[in-house]
């Protein structure tokens, strides 16, 4: 691959945040009579919204964002157990060290994504693309679709580094490379993304004379 920037999905891709996301979630469902394993098979890589219109379908559009909000503090307020992921710190220091601009592209809200990546302490993204600046959350392309407009690039131009199948799609619909960082095995599409990897440690990073960057997976 031949790009000019990245575009990194945060949960699961750059962070490990699945111990709290699944304290919240399955709190969440046991107080609405629904099983945690179904809740969590549908969440991971959508706005916390789209799962819970899903999941409260026929209740009103006020007792849905009620419950946003709740569930928002919940996970903002909860990091206990949160990690960076292995590489993402190394990763994002040699993009800034090559000058390859990047951003973060997340299903998440500001307070949640932001609390998530303060605890990690990985480095504030000069673009940070949430759920609130986007109409349609992954896996509808125009999260990443944004974030290359706001790094002024193509998304051609752009690699999307993701784990969820919801990101895995919208960073293909929205015409970019896609990496797929250990994605679950049936995740869609995988043999569209131009690489497969169990960890950002794979990934070699060389920058170009024009500019551009090439990516390459250790063997």
């Amino acid at each position: 691959m031949k790009c000019k920037g990245f575009l990194f999905d945060l949960d699961g891709t750059l962070v490990d945040s699945l111990p709290a996301v699944e304290r919240a979630w399955t709190n969440w469902g046991k107080r609405h009579g629904i099983d945690a394993a179904e809740i969590l098979d549908f969440i991971h890589g959508k706005q916390a919204i789209t799962s819970l219109r899903h999941f409260m379908a026929g209740a009103s559009e006020e007792e849905i964002q009620q419950e946003f909000y709740a569930l928002e503090k919940i996970e903002a307020e909860d990091t206990d157990g949160i990690i960076a992921l292995p590489g993402a710190q190394q990763l994002l220091a040699t993009l800034d060290e090559l000058a390859i601009p990047w951003a973060i592209v997340t299903s998440g809200s500001v307070p949640v994504a932001s609390a998530r990546r303060a605890a990690t302490g990985l480095p504030e993204p000069e673009v940070f693309v949430t759920a609130e600046r986007v109409a349609r959350g992954k896996p509808e392309p125009d999260a990443y679709l944004l974030g290359a407009q706001l790094l002024e690039l193509e998304p051609e131009e752009c690699v999307v580094v993701e784990d969820a199948g919801a990101g895995i799609l919208s960073g293909l619909a929205a015409g970019s490379h896609v990496i797929a960082v250990n994605p679950p095995s049936n995740a869609p599409r995988l043999d569209d993304v131009d690489m497969v990897l169990s960890s950002l440690e794979e990934l070699i990073i060389n920058k170009n004379a024009d500019g551009t960057f090439a990516v390459h997976r250790k063997h």
